[in-house]
């Protein structure tokens, strides 16, 4: 059976739905050389967007860079990262990939690695170390490259709060606003699953890269949109799922894209020929069960007291967690106590703050809680 679904990953062609605007704002800085950084919560698609972005710039006088960082775990991983995807997306011609690096790293010896077969896509290793380059010559490596040949890049990385975790990680940070600042033929998209970090990072005045660039906050695609999307997902299948279904499906896990999409699969999967509100009952069910290990994973080492708020928090309470009421059914010690509770939660992208008080980062993880805990 075709899957009509894609969730776990980023989504392209007819698996990509509505972002219309934000599409459209994003190639235009793109296209215009502005710095931009994409926030949101997790699962709502930011890695699909910036590459349906990349894949509609068609003129070439843009290059664009796309590397991912996660793997990354010290300063000079990124460097590498940074220098090879730069280095490939110079050119589609291995030789000229391997011509810029003899004449912009001179001083180390690539080596190159097809992942198939000659003619399709390659690894490349440089081997970048402090011994033989600066952090700065390294970033500034797509501004020569660019300015060299005539045309801009746009560089976007994927899980930048990575950076964070690094050592040193503010000078690592304050190195690239000094580098990445006085570049005018390079512009960069910043965008990663950590939205506490991604704003503490870039909404703070206290550090190195407040308003580097346009912060553009991703929204939830709104259900009106999802509607068509997914009747005609069913419709390709050979089944039906009318309107209310549909709705029924959105309002389950709040519109987030990642599972609205493994949601109605999950239905999909339980449906003969028409979805029923009992499919959907069935399919978040199934939901729970494949996410009930890592909702495990990110609960097992906590405390009591970190059980107790979460608790409090499934019960509806989103503010005055120190109050005698509260306590007495959910302690949670001291406010001092309370406090570090409520920063190491936001840490582990358990819980967010909002306009109302504490929520929930993620609708599933909730309804997990509110069941298993």
């Amino acid at each position: 059976m075709e899957n009509y679904f894609v969730y776990g990953k980023w989504v392209e062609g007819e698996n990509f739905t509505d972002r219309e605007e934000e599409t459209k704002r994003l190639k235009m800085n793109f296209e215009a050389g502005v710095n931009t950084i994409l926030i949101s919560p997790r699962r709502l698609g930011k890695t699909s967007l910036v590459k349906k972005v990349a894949s509609e710039i068609s003129s070439p006088d843009i290059k664009v860079v796309f590397m991912d960082i996660y793997d990354c775990r010290s300063e000079y991983d990124f460097y590498n990262k940074f220098a090879s995807a730069v280095l490939k997306a110079s050119s589609t011609q291995i030789g000229r990939v391997l011509e810029n690096v003899k004449k912009f790293l001179t001083r180390v010896a690539p080596k190159v690695a097809f992942v198939t077969m000659p003619g399709t896509d390659f690894t490349l290793s440089l081997g970048i170390t402090p011994e033989n380059y600066s952090p700065e010559e390294i970033l500034q490596l797509p501004e020569s490259i660019a300015k060299e040949h005539g045309y801009r890049m746009v560089v976007c990385i994927d899980e930048f709060q990575q950076i964070g975790e690094y050592a040193d990680s503010l000078n690592i940070q304050k190195r690239l606003r000094t580098a990445w600042q006085q570049q005018r033929n390079v512009s960069y998209c910043l965008f990663g699953s950590k939205k506490h970090m991604m704003i503490e990072f870039f909404q703070s005045v206290k550090m190195p890269l407040y308003q580097f660039g346009e912060i553009m906050m991703l929204k939830r695609i709104p259900t009106d949109k999802w509607v068509p999307y997914i009747q005609q997902r069913f419709k390709a299948g050979g089944k039906n799922i009318s309107e209310t279904v549909v709705r029924a499906i959105c309002q389950k896990v709040d519109d987030y894209s990642s599972y609205v999409q493994q949601l109605a699969w999950n239905v999909m999967t339980v449906t003969d020929k028409e979805a029923t509100e009992a499919s959907v009952a069935q399919g978040y069910q199934l939901l729970m069960d494949q996410c009930s290990a890592l909702f495990v994973q990110q609960t097992i080492n906590l405390t009591t007291y970190q059980i107790n708020f979460l608790r409090a928090l499934g019960a509806g309470i989103a503010q005055g967690f120190g109050d005698k009421k509260v306590q007495a059914l959910y302690p949670m010690g001291t406010k001092s106590n309370i406090d570090r509770i409520q920063k190491s939660l936001i840490e582990k992208e358990l819980i967010e703050v909002t306009p109302q008080g504490y929520a929930f980062s993620d609708v599933v993880f909730r309804q997990w809680c509110l069941t298993y805990l």
